[in-house]
């Protein structure tokens, strides 16, 4: 369980194919503080801590299911990636309920920089648990947002300048791809509501 709260941003140092999994190794300022069979979101996918192949470095797995449903792919050596550690249960919930299970991406469709924040707008396929509502949340990179706009199809996400430099949207350019988790109480009351016709 995750807050979509970003703890830091990790960057990608190098990246093996293993079949069809791909094992991507991290540098972040936490690494010392993570152990194997750990939970991190990664852009919001959640992905196990398996190795330290060296000093500062972890090591995650991706395979071919969380490859095809998230911007994972897109990886490259130097891209930075939006980190958090999963919730404490003792802690404050100050983002909102994520589950680290990324439902699909979306696409960067217009960036407008507003004289001191930032608004992004982000279209995305139509499907019944793809939902947003004006004022609700939706986590994009993992990062808990509350939705300015909204369609069936697209929706507007505004930026405060600290999320802007301390996740890696400040990188994000029009046409890139993101990986949305829709909010989990809008999805069961959608799929109750498909259930009774």
């Amino acid at each position: 369980m995750f807050t979509g709260i970003i703890e830091t941003m990790g960057e990608v140092v190098n990246i093996t194919r293993e079949g069809t999994n791909i094992h991507f190794d991290l540098k972040t300022d936490i690494t010392s503080e993570l152990k194997i069979d750990q939970s991190v979101a990664h852009n919001g996918a959640c992905l196990t801590v398996v190795d330290f192949p060296e000093e500062g470095v972890y090591r995650v797995t991706a395979i071919d299911e969380t490859l095809k449903k998230t911007n994972l792919g897109d990886w490259k050596v130097g891209t930075l990636v939006n980190v958090e550690r999963c919730m404490i249960a003792n802690g404050r919930l100050d983002g909102h309920i994520v589950q680290g299970h990324v439902d699909t991406t979306g696409t960067v469709k217009k960036i407008e920089n507003v004289d001191g924040s930032w608004n992004v707008h982000i279209e995305h396929a139509e499907g019944l648990n793809f939902m947003t509502v004006q004022k609700g949340s939706i986590c994009v990179n993992g990062t808990s947002l509350t939705v300015v706009n909204s369609t069936p199809t697209e929706f507007s996400i505004s930026l405060i300048p600290y999320t802007w430099e301390h996740t890696n949207f400040h990188q994000l350019k029009e046409g890139d791809t993101v990986n949305l988790e829709f909010d989990i109480l809008g999805k069961y009351i959608a799929e109750m509501m498909a259930r009774r016709g």
